[in-house]
């Protein structure tokens, strides 16, 4: 029997502690790794936005004191926060299998992730 073996490269892949990193469970937890904390400002608190016709998810910093915010509470070692936001799943009958990773975040110009 005869094994094909590749190579794996080196340097292509990025450390996750330098890239955007959000998660959300069937909890409604919604988990940023310290580096989108820090994209958007870290700020206190973030407003969750939904786009129904779209199925999109948005986080906008806002302070804690404001109407509607969901506070940014420390989780983990490192720096990341988690927002619970499991009224978002219910009001808008959201069900989710599991942990989904949103690979493709983004902060906007607007620190809206």
């Amino acid at each position: 029997m005869q094994i094909e073996w590749s190579v794996v490269p080196r340097g292509d892949v990025h450390a996750s502690d330098t890239r955007v990193y959000v998660t959300m469970n069937r909890k409604g937890a919604i988990v940023l790794n310290g580096t989108a904390y820090r994209r958007v400002g870290e700020p206190k608190a973030f407003l969750v936005m939904y786009n129904q016709p779209n199925s999109l998810i948005a986080l906008k910093p806002t302070a804690a004191a404001m109407k509607n915010a969901f506070p940014a509470r420390k989780h983990g070692r490192r720096n990341g926060r988690v927002i619970r936001a499991f009224r978002l799943l219910t009001e808008h009958n959201i069900k989710l299998p599991d942990t989904v990773e949103f690979r493709d975040a983004e902060v906007d110009i607007a620190a809206v992730l």
